[in-house]
């Protein structure tokens, strides 16, 4: 039986404060670029970034490598906005070291901000699992390194790359079997290699491990090298993001979408405005 104080006193916080309610909405599927720094035309700076970030509405940003986290920090700080991923690579290859070993500093710098690390896993030929053991006892030192600050790692499928399709993630972060490591799902890298395009089979194999997805605009397919039709501003492209996200809702997804720009050139404002418009069309489909 439902306390009724409760629920009233629920009732009259809801009626008082509907600011909180539009925040716990937000807190779901938060929608973020990454990748925008590389094709700018007009080579913004992280405190340039921040600001056009958040006046086109976007609440943070993803990072890519080590490199300067604690300047992107501060500019998102400054601005209000969150760090929601650090992209980095960990080789499974036992010639190299394993991982930067700036890791750790920027563990410190990023503590208590729950920001996911996105590990793109290279140093052997694809979904080969012959070096799963030694894969895994190299992402158990990682997920002790990041414990205590309250990161994530993501294992992150990317083509031509040991780990490069979904299963694989999946496979790995099964036998590492940590709560702080997962998968992520991208639409560009999975379009790339899986030509069956059975998104729900998958994604409902990866759920119990699926921590952030990424999106952007794309064709269905494309037989040429290259992101030019695999990664487009979100309005863009033929294939339909709709029931992707629609997908996502009805399996039980509640975090992160991140935004591929990788390779979109000219002006990141103009797309990554157009992105935006796009999103709020397509949001519905991840219900209210």
């Amino acid at each position: 039986m439902p306390n009724k104080k409760l629920l009233a006193a629920l009732v009259v916080f809801w009626i008082l404060c509907p600011g909180a309610a539009l925040r716990a909405e937000s807190d779901r599927y938060p929608f973020f670029p990454f990748c925008i720094d590389w094709h700018d035309a007009k080579k913004r700076g992280f405190a340039e970034q921040a600001e056009m970030l958040k006046a086109l509405g976007y609440p943070g940003v993803g990072h890519l490598w080590l490199d300067k986290v604690a300047e992107r920090l501060q500019s998102l700080d400054a601005a209000g906005l969150r760090l929601y991923q650090i992209t980095m690579i960990v080789e499974v290859d036992p010639k190299k070291p394993p991982y930067d070993p700036r890791f750790k500093e920027v563990l410190a710098l990023v503590k208590g901000r729950k920001v996911q690390f996105d590990l793109i896993l290279n140093g052997h030929k694809p979904s080969d699992p012959s070096v799963d053991s030694y894969a895994v006892r190299i992402l158990r030192e990682m997920s002790d390194l990041a414990r205590g600050s309250g990161a994530q790692l993501l294992l992150y499928p990317h083509l031509n790359s040991w780990v490069e399709r979904l299963e694989d993630s999946i496979r790995v972060a099964q036998k590492v079997d940590r709560r702080n490591v997962g998968v992520m799902f991208n639409l560009c890298h999975w379009l790339r290699v899986d030509p069956g395009r059975d998104y729900r089979a998958l994604l409902k194999q990866a759920m119990p491990r699926l921590r952030a997805v990424s999106i952007n605009g794309a064709d269905r397919f494309d037989e040429k090298p290259g992101w030019a039709r695999y990664i487009q501003p979100l309005d863009q492209g033929d294939f339909d993001v709709g029931p992707l996200l629609r997908t996502l809702r009805e399996l039980g997804y509640r975090g992160p979408i991140g935004l591929q720009c990788y390779g979109i050139g000219g002006d990141a404002r103009e797309h990554l405005a157009r992105s935006m418009e796009a999103w709020r069309r397509l949001r519905p489909n991840l219900g209210r």
